[in-house]
């Protein structure tokens, strides 16, 4: 156990900086190769294979790196630049949308995966992100990649949803048929300047609510992983706002992370791992490889889906919801678990349930990435600045109608 208990805002710029070098060096930055810019999936399990989401998040770290002077602005911007011309000219595709995981070195296609809408969105959120803050040649591809995503190509006609997947050897299946993390395809999708979807498709999904214990009418995901409430928030500014349902995201998700905390607080008798400090449920690794713990309110069977895995990036990456609940998490981790802690910060995940605790010696890029953006729009709110400047993305709030709440409807939520 360490000595010092406690280190606030300290511990946050340290966790934010050692994941920010996840970033920066599990990076191709071979100028000559055909996949400069892609960023790993894993650091151990998939040395060769990017995922284009993490590279999402890697743009948004050079953003977040210039602001606290750990690279030079002309070294970020000549790293974005050259990553987006990777994606113009590399990285495999269909429709304007990519493939979720390509080989680093090439762009091309690996492990037979899908064309992902959502992991394009997040790749294209960071790109709209160092084009509005670089400006010049990154903006205009940005706004080319932007522009070359057909989001008509994967919505189905038939119930005004989009699919939930695509594979050349299969089609389309499933449907984003109820609230999750997909809040950024409507976003994205309504003022496209090329192929734009109607701003029904956002309020056609299903919105369940639910209560649990003290948190009241919480719109839930189907699995109640945590990553469904962060991933749209971490690009898209949703504090103090409202759409023509009066529907409140932020707030919801701020329910939804208490809940979850909550949860771990009432199951702590179960699993070992949960505490009040120690919750956050979310997709992550585990003793048995990848899962996706949740908590109430959810559809799925948890008693099926949770084996007492915690990941930090559940409460770190609900920071904005949550600041001092997840600053005394970060703290515990850190205090507690010297196993847990690495070269790029918090690992993905521990397990206390076994005879012998069980911690990651792994790194997942999604994970750092949500991590790193929600303690910068936390200390700064610097990638919200950024995103929420770009054109394309006021229009859509617009046409959404999603507004700012005014200064009465403020004092009566509080």
């Amino acid at each position: 156990m360490r000595i010092i208990k406690k280190y606030g805002k300290e511990l946050v710029i340290k966790e934010l900086r050692k994941s920010y070098e996840f970033f920066i060096k599990e990076a191709n930055t071979d100028k000559n190769s055909e996949g400069y810019g892609l960023i790993r999936d894993k650091t151990i399990l998939a040395k060769e294979v990017a995922s284009i989401a993490s590279v999402g998040y890697g743009l948004a770290a050079l953003v977040i790196g210039v602001e606290h002077k750990w690279i030079t602005k002309r070294k970020a911007y000549e790293r974005a630049n050259l990553t987006l011309e990777t994606f113009l000219n590399n990285v495999e595709g269909e429709n304007g949308f990519f493939y979720h995981f390509v080989n680093m070195k090439n762009g091309k296609r690996e492990w037979n995966c899908e064309v992902s809408i959502i992991d394009t969105a997040i790749f294209i959120c960071g790109a709209i992100t160092v084009g509005e803050y670089f400006g010049k040649e990154v903006k205009e591809k940005a706004k080319k990649l932007y522009e070359n995503i057909n989001w008509e190509w994967y919505r189905n006609k038939s119930n005004n949803l989009f699919y939930m997947g695509y594979k050349p050897e299969q089609g389309f299946w499933g449907s984003w048929d109820m609230y999750a993390e997909q809040l950024m395809l409507y976003v994205l999708g309504v003022s496209s300047p090329t192929y734009p979807i109607d701003k029904s498709m956002y309020y056609d999904f299903q919105r369940k609510k639910a209560d649990y214990k003290e948190e009241k009418d919480i719109i839930y995901t189907y699995c109640g992983t945590l990553f469904t409430y962060q991933f749209s928030h971490a690009w898209i500014d949703f504090r103090n706002k409202k759409d023509r349902d009066e529907i409140d995201w932020f707030n919801n998700s701020v329910k939804a992370t208490k809940a979850n905390r909550q949860y771990c607080i009432d199951n702590q008798n179960k699993f070992k791992t949960f505490n009040e400090n120690s919750w956050g449920l979310t997709a992550c690794l585990s003793p048995k490889g990848y899962i996706s713990p949740g908590a109430k309110p959810a559809d799925i069977d948890l008693e099926l889906e949770n084996d007492g895995t915690v990941t930090p990036c559940g409460a770190i990456g609900s920071i904005v919801f949550t600041p001092k609940q997840s600053i005394k998490a970060l703290e515990y981790y850190y205090n507690t678990f010297p196993k847990l802690w690495g070269k790029y910060g918090l690992k993905d995940g521990y397990n206390l349930e076994n005879e012998k605790p069980w911690f990651a010696k792994e790194y997942i890029g999604i994970d750092k990435g949500i991590e790193i953006i929600m303690i910068e729009n936390y200390l700064s709110g610097s990638i919200w600045k950024y995103f929420m400047k770009n054109e394309f993305i006021k229009k859509s709030m617009e046409i959404l109608e999603i507004k700012k709440i005014n200064n009465k409807e403020k004092i009566k939520q509080k």
